[in-house]
């Protein structure tokens, strides 16, 4: 299946032969680096790797010839919409944008999932759980990534007491990372300790086999903390324990990352803080991965908020080094990221690890500012793990509640997590194995009693489902009525009668985002909000965030609401496209035909932002390409206009008005015309018009030579003139 950059993705066609797909790679794949010093366009780089095939740009990359440098740094999206063939459409979404760390989670996870889940409709939480949800998420990347021409990486969650099944699942379906944490289960899920540690062993050596990548859960402690700025020492042992664990149960360090995340923000003194414990973290763990992510502990729904914090992190990264940088959306707390936030936090990330490119080279810390705190954060951590040992291990320190207590270590408040050694999920279901054991499979931890010259298992099964993917067992969604071909079905019904609707989280859900500024207190505000929402006839209206601008004088207040009806595709009047020259033909031509015009506003009126914005070389007007202007201010009669075109010699006269319910603005129009015709210079000099309700078809039927409304730009202006004095018109 070839995907066309101009067409939809087909879900019906992915979703054709799942039961026999099989994904094309399996394991972690980084960014291919390009030397440092690599030029684009005029510029030279230092931290990037290869282009894309297919991608959508920063804003403003057509100043810069169009180039789309991409970060060294793998970058993240949450893109979980609770259906997975809606984060399929995502996926693509976030690949075009500079993504390739496709992450999806949501909410519970698998982590509170007993077994493995089969024929369900949409898993848990929103996150992918069953075959056919992976292996169609993965059949998507696959084709994705010939369309950018890049490896997706997808990730999913190894978590709770089905922990060694779903991981076993995950590598049959070609999962390319996953969060694998026992402390995790301990302390937030409530799993038997010695439980969770075995679960996690066997885990983990299978995710070894199929060289994924995993990620830690120890930046929960400060997500979970009152003072997450006092649990720095306990991140670290935190990171400490699960990194070793991970490596004896037989995982590279090159594939095990630590979830650095900075333990405060602003109004804290944020930078300084969040810096001392990255270069400790990075110190004490080097040759393992970073992945980056902002604390979402802090993020409000306030998207300006999240994205501040976000440009933050991302400067801590390159200050420091990360090898993935996660983006986070002010979504985390309603759970569904919208569209338009996941690309947002993928261009914030990529733009600002671009802008930051080589800073290292000009920027250096002061080290002997940052040592002694670096140095009292390893002390900290070092006493801890000692009284850990001292009270007789992990089990026993849990079980004491040392871990996610407020207090800045050694300092203790007494209100850490306490988990009894010997409760909680799946206690006493751990026993240990008979000297006969044998299981013919591959990727197995611990004792294996296999007959001599086997050095693998599953070689006297002819093959486990690992490495022989003929024996997998395929199950469909088993309800009738709530399934992705149910859902697909109605979409596409949609699609045959050319209907439209707005979307924000699935195909046609009809949610609009609305903003206004109430001159009301924060109560009333909202109150207000919600009423203006249901005159406008919006349904389901809810709020998203208020931002106090005054206690008194009034709220920025931000909306959301349904649309009930759609919009036919057929009926839709599609606005015309003005085609531009490029830049370098409009500077040529200019350099070589000296070009004048006179422009002002005309009549009566008083406005000229909008001319002065067309003309000066500051907004990228006219001036920038060579043409010469005289501006002759605002209120200027017609009569002005063309005398001064004549003095000049102006090649065309740009005339700024607005459209009166008197119709003066054609009356200066017909002036404009007929006096040009009465003095002798109709032939010679085009007559131009501007406004914010002006249009071209308006302009020609009042013998203008062409009309610009809102939205128009220097280049718009400079392009018919070349046209025009060219004779390409």
């Amino acid at each position: 299946m070839e995907l066309k950059p101009n067409e939809k993705l087909n879900i019906n066609e992915i979703m054709k032969d799942l039961e026999n797909y099989h994904p094309r790679r399996t394991g972690w794949a980084w960014r291919k680096h390009l030397p440092e010093g690599t030029k684009k366009y005029d510029f030279e780089y230092f931290q990037i790797s290869e282009d894309l095939k297919n991608s959508v740009p920063l804003p403003s990359a057509h100043y810069f010839g169009g180039i789309d440098p991409q970060p060294d740094e793998v970058i993240t999206s949450e893109i979980a919409s609770g259906r997975f063939e809606e984060d399929i459409r995502r996926m693509r979404m976030a690949a075009w944008h500079g993504a390739d760390h496709i992450m999806v989670i949501r909410t519970l996870g698998q982590s509170h999932i007993d077994g493995l889940i089969e024929g369900t409709p949409e898993g848990i939480g929103g996150i992918p759980i069953t075959r056919k949800q992976l292996r169609a998420s993965r059949k998507a990347c696959d084709i994705i990534e010939d369309e950018i021409g890049r490896p997706l990486n997808f990730h999913s969650y190894v978590s709770g007491v089905a922990g060694p099944e779903i991981a076993v699942l995950f590598a049959e379906e070609g999962v390319n990372a996953a969060h694998q944490d026992p402390q995790y289960n301990v302390l937030y899920r409530g799993i038997n300790p010695i439980r969770s540690f075995v679960d996690a062993a066997v885990a983990k050596r299978i995710m070894a086999g199929a060289d994924m990548l995993q990620i830690d859960g120890a930046h929960n402690a400060n997500a979970s903390a009152k003072k997450a700025w006092n649990v720095m020492p306990e991140l670290l042992v935190q990171h400490g324990i699960n990194c070793l664990f991970s490596v004896k149960s037989g995982m590279k360090k090159g594939n095990i990352a630590l979830s650095t995340v900075p333990p405060t923000t602003a109004p804290s003194p944020e930078f300084r803080m969040n810096l001392v414990y990255a270069l400790t973290l990075r110190e004490i763990f080097s040759g393992y991965r970073f992945r980056a992510q902002m604390n979402t502990r802090y993020i409000e729904s306030d998207l300006f908020d999240a994205t501040r914090i976000h440009v933050l992190n991302s400067a801590l990264s390159r200050l420091t080094s990360a090898d993935i940088q996660s983006t986070i959306t002010p979504d985390e707390g309603r759970n569904v990221p919208w569209h338009i936030n996941s690309i947002r936090g993928v261009e914030t990330a990529k733009h600002a690890l671009v802008s930051m490119d080589g800073i290292n080279q000009y920027v250096k810390i002061n080290e002997e500012k940052v040592r002694p705190e670096i140095r009292e954060l390893k002390m900290r951590a070092i006493l801890m793990l000692e009284e850990m040992i001292e009270k007789g291990g992990y089990f026993e320190a849990v079980e004491d509640g040392m871990l996610v207590d407020n207090g800045f270590y050694p300092e203790r408040f007494g209100d850490g997590i306490a988990r009894p050694k010997n409760g909680g999920i799946g206690a006493g279901t751990v026993v240990p194995r008979d000297k006969d054991y044998m299981a013919p499979v591959s990727d197995h931890f611990g004792y294996n009693n296999l007959p001599e010259n086997i050095k693998r298992g599953d070689e006297l099964i002819g093959g486990d489902t690992l490495h022989n993917h003929e024996k997998i067992q395929y199950i469909d969604e088993l309800d009738e009525t709530d399934n992705a071909n149910k859902r697909l079905e109605e979409i596409e019904n949609y699609k045959k009668q050319g209907l439209i609707k707005p979307e924000v989280e699935w195909n046609y859900d009809g949610w609009i985002q609305i903003d206004m500024t109430i001159p009301e207190s924060e109560d009333y505000a909202e109150a207000a909000a919600i009423e203006i929402c249901k005159k406008m006839g919006l349904e389901d209206p809810q709020l998203i965030s208020k931002t106090v601008l005054h206690p008194a004088e009034a709220t920025y207040v931000e909306m959301k609401g349904k649309v009930p009806f759609f919009v036919k595709k057929d009926e839709l009047v599609l606005p015309k496209k003005p085609e531009l020259v490029a830049n370098e033909v409009l500077f040529d031509f200019f350099k070589n035909r000296p070009t004048k015009v006179v422009a002002g506003t005309v009549g009566n009126d008083e406005h000229n932002v909008g001319i002065r914005e067309i003309l000066d070389i500051k907004h990228g007007g006219i001036e920038k390409y060579g043409i010469k202007y005289t501006y002759l201010g605002t209120s200027v009669p017609p009569e002005k206009m063309i005398d001064a075109a004549i003095e000049t010699g102006a090649d065309a006269i740009l005339a700024s008005m607005i459209v009166t319910h008197n119709e003066v603005h054609t009356e200066n129009m017909k002036k404009l015309h007929e006096l040009a015709i009465e003095k002798g210079i109709r032939d010679k000099v085009m007559i131009i018009v501007g406004g914010t309700q002006i249009s071209n078809d308006m302009a020609l039927e009042h013998d203008m030579d062409a009309g610009f409304g809102r939205g128009t730009k220097g280049t718009h202006v400079a392009t018919f003139i070349y046209k025009k004095l060219s004779g390409k018109l």
